[in-house]
């Protein structure tokens, strides 16, 4: 029988990998709730045992601060937001044996970067509508949220995804499955809501990118 010496080479070929280009529609609004800088430093004042003064609302101000921008100007959100809605979506495929622990090592959204240094996909909208809601905080308390409501919207998703391991048929009916049953942002299916769900545009075609 053959054995391996310390002389033979050991070859591993590169992960064969695809990008695709997809665009997706918004089905129902998408609301935005960044984490200002005015939420982390009371939070951070609060850590070191330092008091915040009390400011008077601003709702102007907060719905602004609660949208993630680009530098250069427009609209984004977090990609990681719509892997995590792909990978979730593999609870609905449980006789697949797909797993989420598989999907999020083999499937990759890319973005550009935002303002607060973290990958964005851009969204294509109008101008947001300011939403003021009333929400449960604390113990029983309630206070009153601004947040911007984006409506229509929709994305272009660049993602990237181990070939070997996942066919474009099936990424596409992930992307598919997440818009609609764990969707992106506040108040989404994932979480109790209705908000923030898209799904694939079938007017566009899915475009292969070269690498």
């Amino acid at each position: 029988m053959a054995t391996a010496t310390k002389d033979q080479e050991i070859q591993i070929s590169k992960i064969a990998a695809e990008t695709l280009q997809v665009q997706i529609i918004g089905t129902t609004p998408l609301i935005m709730h960044r984490f200002s800088e005015k939420a982390k430093k009371k939070m951070l004042d609060a850590m070191t045992g330092k008091k915040s003064p009390k400011q008077s609302k601003d709702p102007e101000a907060e719905f602004r601060a609660a949208a993630y921008r680009f530098e250069e100007g427009g609209y984004g959100f977090p990609a990681i937001a719509f892997k995590m809605a792909t990978v979730g979506a593999a609870r609905f495929y449980p006789k697949n044996d797909v797993t989420m622990t598989g999907l999020r090592q083999s499937l990759f959204i890319g973005g550009h970067m935002g303002v607060d240094a973290q990958l964005l996909v851009k969204i294509a909208s109008d101008e947001p509508t300011m939403r003021e809601d009333v929400v449960r905080v604390g113990r029983g308390g309630t206070d009153l949220r601004y947040r911007p409501e984006f409506w229509p919207w929709g994305a272009v998703l660049e993602v990237t995804f181990v070939s070997a391991a996942l066919t474009r048929d099936s990424v596409l009916s992930l992307i598919d499955a997440g818009g609609m049953g764990i969707g992106v942002g506040e108040w989404r299916p994932e979480k109790n809501g209705d908000f923030g769900t898209y799904r694939i545009d079938t007017d566009r075609n899915v475009e292969v990118i070269e690498r």
